[in-house]
């Protein structure tokens, strides 16, 4: 913790700056998407000077399940992606992110919905705060669709938790 003039209590801000491990969990129309990834560490960084904010450069490998609810047309899928996201954390621990990454999935349909294509393109905004130098918890809206490379395009969209812990 910090003082400021004044005697007013801020908090300290902290980065969860290394490497890590990134679980998330999260639901869609009829269905769930659960996945275990790779963060990276900061690749680039803009520090802010007059508000004390930063822009960081970090990237995500992933690997996700997702289970579709009671008798849709095909009850899971397996997705592996990759993502660079732009974090820009705030002096109070809070952040906002955004990417655009991109995935295979194991079938083009999924939860009675026709992808089309096995490659998708997934974007990504979220907002969190950082827990601590260690840890990082977070809310994230996913789009993944093949971005009409091929029709129909009906495309999977979920809200997720996220928690990431570094090393």
């Amino acid at each position: 913790m910090c003082f400021s003039a004044g005697a007013v209590l801020l908090p300290s801000p902290v980065h969860a700056d290394g490497a890590g491990v990134g679980l998330r969990a999260g639901a869609g129309n009829h269905y769930q998407r659960y996945e275990l990834a790779w963060v990276s560490p900061t690749l680039w960084q803009y520090r802010f000077a007059e508000s004390g904010s930063r822009l960081d450069l970090v990237a995500e490998a992933g690997a996700a399940f997702w289970k579709a609810n009671g008798n849709r047309d095909r009850s899971s899928v397996w997705q592996i992606g990759f993502t660079p996201f732009l974090r820009w954390t705030f002096p109070n621990n809070m952040y906002l992110e955004a990417g655009v990454g991109i995935n295979r999935f194991s079938h083009t349909r999924f939860a009675d919905k026709t992808l089309s294509t096995q490659f998708q393109f997934g974007s990504h905004i979220g907002a969190g705060v950082n827990l601590s130098s260690a840890g990082r918890l977070g809310l994230r809206y996913s789009h993944y669709s093949n971005a009409s490379i091929k029709r129909p395009n009906d495309g999977l969209d979920v809200v997720q938790l996220t928690y990431s812990h570094v090393f």
